[in-house]
């Protein structure tokens, strides 16, 4: 209705162009202007002011032929001052700007190998955010902001990657555990020959005591019962404790079969070795 009479509305973060007989004439501010048809004046169409974002995806190769999927988001807009440039110089801005993409990702990722690719996505956003500033002047337009904001691999070569991660945790893993083995190992070694080396001692003072305790009851007998010599006494003695032994053994529920020759001659051969155990004994004590 307003058009009619000759009156249009344009609304705010918008301008109008306006032409006289199919020529740009003006552009027209926000509000409500008045176009006399009938002097040829009408509006070719308006222009959005906004900031516009464009998310383009872009497959390519890196140096070390692995495929990947670049998704760039472009953030743009138009001038105001060049608006009659942007609403003529281009059909097609998105496509325009997808171009240019696709041009500085393909000339920047191959030179770079996977890895150096996620760790280089800002240089490379830099490189694309500074190609379309250059380009897209011309036209009118703004690039306020470009963003990389996803790098996929091939599914196979990120299925690898997560393997290879897996693995390398694993081996860490595998040495952390090898490493407490190893301490837990050491530990229990020197608590053992800790072990053993009181044990020793401690047999050790004992035959010690038994060494002391014979020799106390081989002087005591001899003072006491005159025309016995020590051999005498030491023979008696390594009898009584062979018996004492004889009888504990089969006293235990718990004991295994022990053969043992038993008869006289078999008495003074085990007391010949015991005493010479003791003696041995009393020598390496002392």
């Amino acid at each position: 209705m307003g058009q009619a009479f000759g009156c249009i509305q344009v609304d705010q973060s918008t301008v109008g162009i306006r032409e006289t007989f199919g020529r740009f004439d003006e552009v027209l501010e926000p509000g409500c202007h008045f176009l006399p048809w009938c002097l040829g004046k009408q509006v070719a169409g308006f222009l959005s002011l906004r900031v516009q974002q464009l998310d383009v995806r872009c497959e390519t190769k890196t140096k070390d032929n692995v495929f990947v999927t670049v998704v760039a988001s472009i953030q743009y807009r138009a001038l105001a001052d060049q608006a009659s440039d942007a609403f003529y110089k281009l059909s097609n801005t998105r496509e325009q700007i997808q171009s240019y993409v696709f041009d500085v990702i393909r000339a920047s990722v191959p030179k770079l190998n996977l890895d150096d690719v996620f760790e280089q996505k800002n240089e490379i956003a830099k490189a694309v955010e500074e190609e379309l500033e250059k380009a897209m002047a011309a036209y009118g337009f703004e690039i306020v902001q470009t963003l990389i904001v996803d790098i996929e691999p091939d599914e196979h070569v990120k299925r690898a990657m997560n393997e290879i991660n897996a693995a390398a945790r694993l081996r860490v893993a595998a040495n952390e555990k090898a490493e407490a083995e190893k301490i837990l190992q050491i530990k229990r070694a020197e608590g053992d020959a800790e072990s053993k080396y009181l044990a020793g001692l401690g047999i050790a003072r004992q035959r010690q005591a038994i060494v002391d305790g014979l020799r106390d009851s081989v002087l005591a007998f001899s003072v006491n019962v005159p025309g016995t010599t020590a051999k005498d006494v030491m023979d008696m003695v390594l009898v009584t404790q062979y018996f004492d032994t004889m009888k504990e053994i089969g006293a235990s529920s718990k004991s295994s079969a022990v053969f043992i020759p038993h008869g006289p001659g078999a008495v003074k051969d085990i007391a010949s070795q015991i005493r010479e155990g003791l003696l041995q004994a009393n020598t390496i004590s002392n």
